[in-house]
């Protein structure tokens, strides 16, 4: 009797457990949608990694109401075994950009064509495999050091572009569309970002200095080695930021748009592609897929808020790709109005150093 009551609680446990996991990888999959595009990805070290069996998490632009875009520094964390994680990516559609969730899952999806560096070079993952129950990294790629990691292999790959682009469709964004297999991958079993994850997230919004309209797209915590780990021996800090920052023509809250079936953001449905705006009347169009196995997305482009400049080829690759890129048409952007940035809070100046 004593044995039967005990089972009961436990599948009790786990029925609410799972409840509240799926509710809340619903809320995170839904994703926002703004009417202003993100910053271009800064240029970072990655932090080495801490040890076994940690995985990493590319940094992106997180979205706060009442400041607007703020960087989630990338990190590594403890993966569950035999899952990969696919970055979450902005994408146009819809006349917004919206926000489409990371996940993990047995392989990796579509994430919109961004190469987010470290082994995500725009399609796959070519930082590490599983072999068995063990994880394996590919050190042409990743910051790791054989003291720590013993299961390591060499695997030379070739930087094609450095893009730092950081949505997907619209105006100068990347265009590309999900492979096959990539497509295939959606529709697999998912499961939402760790707690670690959110929490770290949730943390990097509570910091000042992270909001774009503090660093102007180069975060003083681009990486760092655990999650929600800030301090000066675990922080890396940008070594530039992606291209020239324009202050939004608008006040993050005036830039948000309530999500509707036409734009949200869904994590199951990540591989959505999305279309650029026509030239003439807005409307989107139908682009057409430049993405391959290979394809890279690191490179000058144009946002319709922010704008890249200089030579990228003067900014340090952050991995390498065996396969060739195809290039990726842009428009350039269209006149931009500067507005007063979202009120400032102070906040304690913290010491970085460089990870690498």
């Amino acid at each position: 009797m004593n044995r039967n009551r005990a089972a009961e609680r436990w599948l009790l446990l786990a029925i609410v457990i799972l409840s509240l996991s799926a509710a809340s990888f619903s809320q995170i999959a839904v994703g926002i949608s703004v009417r202003v595009g993100p910053p271009p990805l800064p240029v970072y070290a990655q932090p080495i990694c801490p040890g076994p069996g940690f995985f990493w998490t590319p940094g992106y632009w997180g979205w706060n109401d009442d400041g607007g875009y703020y960087w989630v520094p990338g990190t590594w964390v403890v993966a569950p075994v035999g899952m990969l994680w696919t970055p979450g990516y902005w994408g146009w559609g819809g006349g917004v950009y919206a926000w489409h969730a990371g996940y993990w899952g047995p392989h990796i999806g579509f994430y919109g064509g961004i190469n987010y560096g470290f082994g995500y070079t725009g399609v796959g993952f070519v930082g590490g495999e599983w072999r068995g129950g063990a994880f394996y990294y590919n050190r042409s790629v990743t910051n790791v050091s054989v003291t720590n990691v013993t299961h390591v292999y060499n695997r030379t790959v070739v930087v094609n572009n450095t893009r730092t682009v950081s949505y997907n469709g619209g105006q100068g964004g990347v265009e590309a569309r999900p492979t096959p297999q990539e497509e295939s991958a959606a529709h697999e079993h998912h499961a939402a970002p760790l707690a670690a994850q959110t929490e770290h997230e949730h943390a990097a919004s509570q910091n000042r200095q992270n909001f774009a309209s503090e660093n102007h797209g180069r975060p003083a915590i681009a990486a760092t080695a655990r999650p929600g780990d800030f301090s000066g021996h675990s922080a890396v800090p940008a070594r530039s930021a992606g291209g020239e920052y324009h202050a939004p023509a608008m006040s993050p809250k005036e830039a948000r748009v309530n999500s509707t079936p036409a734009n949200k953001g869904n994590s199951e449905g990540g591989f959505r592609p999305f279309t650029k705006p026509n030239s003439t009347n807005g409307s989107p169009n139908n682009s057409q897929n430049k993405g391959s196995a290979g394809n890279q997305n690191r490179g000058s482009a144009a946002n319709p808020t922010y704008q890249q400049h200089g030579n990228p080829a003067s900014n340090p690759p952050r991995e390498n790709t065996s396969h060739p890129a195809p290039q990726h048409r842009s428009s350039p952007p269209p006149q931009q109005h500067k507005s007063s940035p979202p009120p400032k809070q102070s906040a304690p100046k913290q010491e970085h150093h460089k990870g690498r």
